[in-house]
């Protein structure tokens, strides 16, 4: 093997085994500033026009990633839906880089293909969607899953979408989604070709959930207006708060209004896995597609995103094509080119399938219950230290005040910027009802007390200081 190449190897062996070690020493934030970062990049790469050693190239990048990134496989980072990722991902997707199967059809890259359906299989029983009637996928994530239900719902609802595109419709539809929705479902509308003017947001109740009599309000209006309600898309596990709509009556207003119902469960479908908090998404096997991120909750590395339908057959007329250039399969359900929005796609399905296989599912939902614990007790101790709680959320997202905030004695973004300056956590912010609002989600497998405890201890001692 050429010694370069035997360097590269032997520092990412050691860069995996200190990440297994205890990574606390290390700062969540960055010291380098993005101008920075760019600087240094173009410092040593002025020139492409000769090759350089692997080797050194591999310890240059090791260096940006630990020194200019925000450390999000940090136990102390309590940012986003960014996990802490387990050795089997890392595993996972060094076996699939040195492989490289695509799975855009299935002939090509049978085994791989087999274990994705195998995979996919195993959630949409979590889902209690019937796996003969129903079609599964992996993508890049919620956003495409997002966009996926949208079109799929189209092809449903209007037959003619698909070949004449949303000016052939001779009515104009309209889709329901909370103001708490995730945007990537307002990009969709607009990707779409039915535009963000098709968009209904429905105003929150006092939990910030949905609020299903808004929802028949406005499908009411709307009707009278002689518009085309088609769709209503329902959060568990809002991004901002950790809201799971009521999808219970949500799903009885979508029966009674012909509207397609889908669930948007990127984050919050991780209570799927634990029998105690699976009561919590109770109504989702009503759903007609759902959307729900491997990556986010059960440790795996990005790029996981899965979407789900009992509607098979609606799959296939949004994205059915021929391609008489790909190798096809004797028998068996469609290639993934026909039923997806890609066509070369990468082997997403090894890193959940290795993930689940070695925890096996009480350990995923050991994990689970243990996340949502902590973020109990992160609720107990900011109360117990002073702070106020502006969300109520069964999983683990909080999102905190204080009255010096409230009341403008300090800034609220002076505050977050001194937290992330000391670089020993990582949090976000956000406003809920014009409040500011300090956010801690518990994103890592290997959080613990300690962690949280350490949390609540620097935000005070920034607020102290100011």
């Amino acid at each position: 093997m050429d010694a370069q190449v035997e360097r590269a190897l032997e520092l990412l062996r050691q860069e995996i085994e200190e990440h297994l070690a205890d990574p606390r020493g290390r700062v969540v934030t960055p010291r380098v500033d993005p101008g920075e970062a760019r600087r240094q990049i173009e410092s040593r790469y002025s020139s492409l026009e000769r090759g350089r050693p692997l080797g050194e190239l591999a310890a240059e990048a090791l260096r940006l990633l630990r020194e200019g990134n925000v450390q999000i496989t940090h136990p102390r980072y309590f940012g986003l839906f960014n996990p802490s990722v387990k050795p089997a991902s890392v595993i996972a997707d060094a076996l699939v880089s040195l492989f490289n199967p695509n799975l855009a059809a299935s002939a090509a890259a049978q085994g791989a293909w087999a274990l994705e359906r195998f995979t996919l299989e195993r959630f949409l029983g979590l889902l209690g969607f019937p796996v003969a009637e129903s079609e599964a996928s992996f993508t890049s994530g919620g956003a495409e899953a997002n966009h996926t239900a949208l079109l799929v719902a189209l092809a449903h609802r209007f037959p003619g979408f698909v070949e004449g595109g949303a000016a052939s419709l001779g009515e104009k539809p309209v889709l329901y989604f909370s103001e708490d929705a995730h945007g990537s479902l307002l990009k969709a509308a607009q990707a779409s070709g039915i535009g963000r003017g098709s968009v209904r947001r429905v105003p929150l109740d006092r939990s910030r959930r949905l609020d299903p009599a808004a929802l028949e309000r406005l499908v009411a209006e709307d009707r009278a207006r002689s518009l085309a309600p088609f769709l209503v898309a329902a959060t568990a596990g809002s991004t901002s708060a950790g809201a799971i709509d009521p999808l219970e009556e949500v799903a009885r207003i979508a029966a009674r209004e012909g509207l397609w119902l889908h669930v948007d469960a990127a984050w919050g479908g991780l209570a799927l896995v634990s029998p105690r908090l699976r009561g919590l998404l109770r109504g989702i096997e009503r759903a007609d597609s759902v959307t729900w991120d491997a990556h986010k909750g059960l440790s795996i590395a990005l790029g996981a995103g899965m979407f789900f339908t009992r509607h098979r057959a609606a799959v296939e007329r949004a994205f059915g094509v021929e391609a008489g250039y790909m190798p096809r399969s004797a028998e068996g359900p469609a290639d993934p080119y026909a039923v997806t929005l890609q066509w070369s796609r990468r082997f997403l399905g090894l890193k959940v399938f290795l993930t689940l296989a070695e925890a096996g599912m009480e350990g995923l939902a050991a994990e689970v219950e243990r996340m949502a614990a902590l973020g109990e007790e992160l609720r107990a101790r900011l109360e117990e230290a002073g702070f106020i709680l502006l969300n109520d959320s069964p999983l683990p997202v909080v999102c905190f005040t204080h009255g010096r905030i409230d009341s403008g004695a300090v800034r609220g973004l002076i505050v977050l910027d001194r937290v992330l300056r000391r670089g020993r956590v990582w949090i976000s912010h956000l406003k809920l009802d014009g409040r500011f609002a300090l956010r801690a989600c518990i994103t890592s497998y290997r959080a613990e007390s300690r962690d949280v405890a350490f949390l609540v201890e620097e935000v005070k001692e920034v607020l102290a200081a100011l």
